[in-house]
């Protein structure tokens, strides 16, 4: 309590000047909003954590004398108005306030802290006051609502994943439809962004450190895997680095855009399949594959088989066959249950992956698509989902290797076994990445004229 009083002193100015914007039984309810913002602002940036922490739980939870006169009065304004919905939009604002700010300083346990304020035993305990029922009714309501289970999503780096569901390894994904969602607050968007970003970001440095420590030939194991394979996630590292150099996903990309520069609608979409379909391996699922894309992408927009191909028709076409691998109308893609039922789980990563290197506005798309779909399995066990892990761990490496700012570079160790190949004869080096190719440098090719070795028939045994 001393410190809270002596913040309190600290304060005083700030609660005198909101004394001067009139009472609060004068304001509506976008004023009395806008005052607890404003009050949760101001202590979040000059208060310790600690006591920030101590006076959200003497607003939300248990109502008593705030330092500021007006902000307990301004709460039960809400609670009075008997808007649920408003209350729960002015506790999620208020929540991210927090965040953000503990973000920036890096203050990841407060935010654990504030998650942890909403299991207070006291919310359980009966009440003869018909307000603090109805704020507690609303608390139990907000906990089990989806927006607290987007909140409990920003704890996910502080503590053990262990006792979290198995689709909080994916919050990178989950966190998309956040920040993407013009209806949450600017607050929550940003909070969700910087999150995403830092996770991705987090990702391929464990990935980059471990497969150099752990592909070095002292073998030591002092890196954690950051991934969910085990030691196989060597082999699967050096079988997606191996496709580099002129013919990589990236520079056939290049290729392939060049070529449809011009082209009519019609022919995008022929040219399109064949980009797609490009050396993976022939068996009854490609050839499978093969007929239903060209059945789909046929009818898709027909009605613009004539028109020149532009930005915008790219950014459609691309998103709907993202949709038809993936998941569309709120179910998993039959091509999706398809690849991954029969153990093509990276040959479905590598088409997602060439889809996005023509059309990189697209992998937002691509990856709400992913939240949706772990969305959907996440009722169901891990021991259930290991398949669905399984794509999503392919699907987190290859995107760190060919679709970030880290290289990755296979070289031969052993020049005595250059004609075996194998794995072991090779290190696994990261650094940063140059330059895509230029354009003039793909000047003279085309897919026709290209031949790559093609990809594994069977990739659950990678």
């Amino acid at each position: 309590m001393t410190v809270h009083r002596s913040i309190g002193n600290q304060y005083s100015d700030f609660a005198k000047h909101n004394s001067r914007k009139g009472t609060v039984h004068n304001i509506n309810i976008a004023q009395a909003q806008e005052r607890l913002y404003e009050f949760l602002l101001e202590i979040v940036k000059n208060w310790p954590a600690e006591a920030v922490l101590q006076e959200f739980k003497r607003i939300y939870i248990h109502p008593t004398e705030s330092v500021s006169s007006e902000i307990i009065p301004a709460l039960y304004h809400l609670l009075f108005s008997n808007r649920e919905t408003e209350f729960r939009n002015t506790l999620k604002r208020s929540c991210y306030i927090l965040i953000n700010n503990w973000e920036i300083s890096r203050n990841y346990r407060a935010i654990q802290q504030l998650i942890e304020i909403f299991f207070d035993p006291i919310l359980n305990k009966p009440t003869v006051s018909r307000t603090l029922k109805r704020l507690r009714s609303w608390l139990h309501n907000f906990v089990e609502s989806e927006d607290f289970q987007e909140l409990k999503l920003f704890a996910v780096r502080y503590g053990g994943q262990e006792s979290s569901p198995w689709s909080y390894r994916y919050a990178s994904y989950l966190l998309v439809s956040q920040y993407i969602n013009l209806e949450n607050p600017s607050e929550q968007r940003q909070a969700a962004k910087n999150l995403c970003m830092q996770l991705k970001e987090k990702f391929k440095f464990d990935l980059a450190m471990y497969t150099a420590y752990s592909s070095s030939i002292h073998h030591p194991r002092n890196r954690k895997n950051p991934t969910f394979l085990g030691d196989e996630v060597l082999a699967l590292v050096q079988k997606v680095v191996a496709k580099r150099g002129f013919f990589s996903y990236a520079n056939l990309a290049q290729i392939f855009l060049k070529q449809v520069q011009t082209v009519d609608y019609f022919k995008f979409k022929q040219s399109l399949l064949e980009y797609l379909v490009f050396s993976v391996a022939q068996n009854n699922i490609s050839i499978l594959l093969k007929q239903q894309l060209s059945e789909r992408l046929t009818l898709l927009y027909s009605y613009h088989d004539l028109t020149q191909l532009n930005d915008a028709l790219l950014l459609r076409t691309v998103k709907k066959v993202i949709d038809d691998l993936t998941i569309a109308n709120s179910e998993p893609a039959s091509l999706f249950v398809l690849l991954l039922s029969k153990g093509h789980s990276f040959t479905l990563v590598i088409l997602l992956l060439k889809l996005v290197l023509i059309c990189p506005y697209a992998r937002t798309h691509l990856e709400l698509r992913l939240a949706e779909l772990i969305k959907y399995y996440e009722q169901y066990s891990e021991e259930e989902c290991q398949w669905m892990i399984h794509f999503l761990e392919i699907f987190n490496i290859t995107m760190a290797i060919h679709a970030e700012n880290v290289e990755y570079s296979l070289v031969t160790m052993d020049w005595t076994d250059q004609q075996t190949n194998q794995p072991r004869t090779y290190r696994i080096f990261s650094q940063l990445k140059r330059d895509r190719i230029s354009p003039f440098e793909v000047e003279g090719h085309s897919m026709e004229n290209i031949r790559l070795e093609p990809s594994s028939a069977q990739d659950a045994s990678v």
